[in-house]
Parts: structure tokens; sequence; C-alpha cells
């Protein structure tokens, strides 16, 4: 059938048409039972979206007929007809499990309305039960949200990583902000370690000379502040998960070391003399091209080839289509939660403008986005202006015409004859930058001519 079928159950042959006519009008397929038996020899082949029966049939009674009816499909809602003199066992058919009750005369209108409503709440109902059923069976998994191809590739391999007994080291690629991170956890969560520690060391965050401390431990006396000895990650970790984020920020003086710890599990503190077992996980994470660093002579190719026994690669944003909206409904619903706000939706607009926007900070990026926008909006739909999406349009070029050729200032540039905005010059310029060095803050630091912890100011700054 081409609509949502509703079936009419009422002897009164000439009410049972006349519905049958109206809701056909209005968009529904009806079909007309005379009594009780003869609708449930149609429930098979017709499977109804809504049931409306009157309470006094022939034979078996409408609330008997119901209860049938939920035997066979419970989520199949049925409406009762009765007359005023009735009411009373309308009233209690639907303590009984009908979704409402319709008092004769039957006024079509309203018939209508009810019919429509009883489907979307069955429809909504069956939305629930598939979600739920989901989560049940995939708890973790359920939090990588999205159903483009290359998501759900990435989330059966990752299903598959999890269920193994004895899991090699798993590397995960992918640009800043894809959510690397959220995929190791998960993973983690779903298999047998899930019981065990999950230990996380992002690379970029600590200086050269202490991730080794970090990782490794030390000894008392090992250097001036080492007034005791301290265990590292990696013995920390002991029966469960290492997350190494972005891995291929290691120096090349570490990676020996830390490919020993992978290949053989063996580790020694800094300042140590006996070397410690160790029974750890390692999953990595990197956004750089591992293997142009390997050809570089930038990454030990023999370490890359130990992390990289499973390669799971975790798709930019701007290629997974309508993720885009089904992370931000997610977004939505955790953030109003979150800050107690009455947004139940997104406007129109704002979704395009969301699947048009290149993303380049990926899924964080569209988090940051929607908590803002969460924030200042002030009514129940999110609009675009609460958007305040980057302008991802790169500063106007300076023509050679517009150049200062004056005898003082021959070598700089003359500004535009409408001005500029200094602010976006130097957002740009930044996004440029980190674009160029594949997200690392150093070296786009080092690009730009300024320190790291300025850097980080400015991006702050931006809000990016």
């Amino acid at each position: 059938m081409s609509g949502p079928s509703v079936l009419v159950v009422d002897d009164e042959r000439t009410l049972a048409r006349s519905i049958k006519a109206y809701l056909t009008e209005s968009g529904y397929e009806a079909e007309v039972a005379a009594d009780a038996e003869h609708a449930l020899d149609l429930l098979a082949t017709l499977r109804p979206d809504v049931v409306f029966a009157d309470l006094r049939l022939p034979g078996m009674s409408g609330i008997t007929l119901m209860q049938r009816i939920h035997e066979f499909d419970r989520a199949i809602p049925v409406i009762i007809m009765t007359a005023f003199g009735t009411i009373e066992g309308a009233v209690e058919a639907v303590k009984l499990g009908a979704f409402d009750y319709l008092k004769k005369p039957v006024d079509l209108e309203e018939l209508r309305l009810l019919a429509d409503r009883a489907r979307e709440t069955s429809l909504l109902k069956h939305e629930l039960s598939y979600h739920r059923k989901r989560a049940a069976a995939d708890p973790h998994f359920a939090q990588l949200v999205g159903e483009s191809p290359p998501m759900r590739a990435v989330r059966d391999r990752a299903r598959q990583v999890a269920a193994l007994e004895d899991t090699p080291p798993v590397l995960i690629t992918g640009e800043t902000g894809t959510g690397k991170g959220l995929l190791a956890r998960t993973i983690h969560a779903s298999g047998r370690l899930s019981s065990k520690p999950f230990i996380e060391l992002t690379c970029t965050a600590l200086p050269a000379n202490l991730i080794e401390a970090e990782l490794f431990g030390y000894e008392r006396g090992a250097f001036t502040d080492a007034k005791e000895s301290k265990i590292g990650l990696f013995e920390a970790a002991e029966g469960g998960t290492l997350f190494l984020d972005e891995v291929g920020d290691v120096e090349t003086a570490l990676q020996g070391k830390l490919l020993r710890a992978v290949e053989e599990g063996v580790v020694r503190r800094v300042g140590g003399l006996r070397d410690r077992r160790v029974n750890v996980h390692i999953i990595a994470a990197t956004n750089r091209d591992l293997e142009r660093d390997v050809q570089t002579g930038n990454f030990r190719k023999d370490l890359f080839f130990r992390l990289a026994v499973i390669v799971l690669h975790l798709p930019p944003l701007r290629e997974r289509g309508d993720d885009i909206a089904l992370l931000a409904d997610r977004f939505l619903a955790r953030f109003t939660a979150k800050y107690g706000k009455d947004v139940r939706s997104i406007d129109p607009d704002a979704r395009a403008a969301m699947l048009g926007y290149p993303w380049p900070g990926n899924v964080r990026e569209l988090s940051h986005v929607i908590e803002r926008a969460v924030l200042w909006s002030q009514g129940p739909t999110l609009e675009m202006s609460h958007l305040s999406l980057m302008n991802t349009v790169a500063p106007p070029a300076i023509r050679q015409s517009e150049i200062d050729v004056t005898a003082d200032r021959t070598d700089a540039p003359a500004l535009p004859p409408d001005g500029v905005e200094l602010s976006q010059w130097e957002r740009s310029l930044i996004e440029q930058a980190l674009h160029e060095a594949g997200g690392n803050q150093t070296k786009a630091a080092q690009r730009l001519g300024i320190s790291r912890d300025t850097l980080r100011y400015r991006l702050k700054k931006f809000g990016l």
C-alpha cells in the first residue's frame, strides 16, 4: 500500500464507509471490517498503522479485539469508538492499553487528527525501540555517531578489533578533531580489557625531555627534581590500554626505546638498572602522514610497521555528508541539557550552512560551534546568526598596482582602498599556518615566527 493504513472495525456499515472515504481522501489506505473475527483475519495481510474499533461489536467485544491485536503486535495503536452511554467502558479500555477513545457521533476531522497522532506516536516508539536495542547491544559504539559509508566501515572494523582476544597495536589516523581519542576509548571500553586501566598520553602536550620520564618512569636521583621513584605510564597501564595520541611528534631519539617497549613489552625507568616487563595493549594516533615521515627520516620505519599492524582511518567531517546533521542534533541535545536551554530544533538555513561548511576543525569544531550557538540562542530554534562559523575566505591578495612605491617605503605594500580588518588577516594566517603544519602547533608557530605560547594565546583569542 502507498500510504499509512487504517483498519475500521464497526458493524454500522454507513459510518464505516464514511470513515473509509474520508481517510482515503486524507491520504490513508483504509479497510473496513464488520466484526472482530474479520478484523483479525485482515491483520496479517494489512498490518494496519492504526485501528479504530467500536466498543460494542457483535460477538467479540472491542476490548477483547484490542487485546488480541496487541498479542499480534503491541505497537499497533487501537482507538475505541463509543456511544455516549458507554463512555465508562471506553475509559476502561484506555486503562487496559487503548491509545484513546472517540465519542459517537464521530467528528471525521477529529478522527483524522487522532489517526495522525496515533501514527506519529507509533513511529516514535518504533524509533526509540530501535535506538534502545542498538544502544543496549552496542552501548559504546553508539557514541560513534555517523551513518556515512566511511564511518560505518570504521565502526565495523573497530568492532572487530575490540572483539579480538589478543589485540595487536592499533594506529588511528585522521586530521585533528576527527575523534581519534573517542575511537580509542571506545575500542578499549568494548573489548576484553574494559575493566583494566586506560591511560592516555598526548605526545605534543609535554616537552620532549619529559616524555621519556612520563612513559617509562624514573628512579630516585635520576635527575635534579627526582626526589623519589615514580612508575611510568607503561607500568601504570599494566593489563590495560596505553593510548599514545599524536605519536608522530615523538622525537626520533626516543623512538628506539618506544619500539622496544611496544615490541618486547620491556621498559627501563630513567636512571634505572633493570628492565621491567609490562603487558599493555598499545593504541596510537596521529594526524601526520607517518609513511612520508618514514621516507624523510623523521620517523623510524620499524616503529611505524610495529604500530601500524591495524590501521583505522577516521575521515574528515567534510567527507561525511549527512553525518554533520546527525552530529549537530546530538550536540544540540547534549548542550541544551547541560545549560538548561529550551532549544529544540535547528533552522533549515542554519542546517544548510553547516552542511556546506568545510569544517577545518572537524567534529571538535562542530561541537564548539553548537555549544556557542546554544548559549547565544534565545528561543526554541537555533538560528543561522547563532552559529558564528569561521570565515574561510582567504584575505584578499594585494595587487601590484596597490603597492606603495614612495621613496621612503619601497618595500611595504599599501592597504587596499577599502581598508582591511586586521583580525581577519591575523586569523587567516594562523589557520593557513596550522593547515600547512598538519595541525602541529609548534611547527605552525615556527612558520609564523612567534613562540608556541603566543600562538596558543591567539588560538584562544580567536576561538580556534
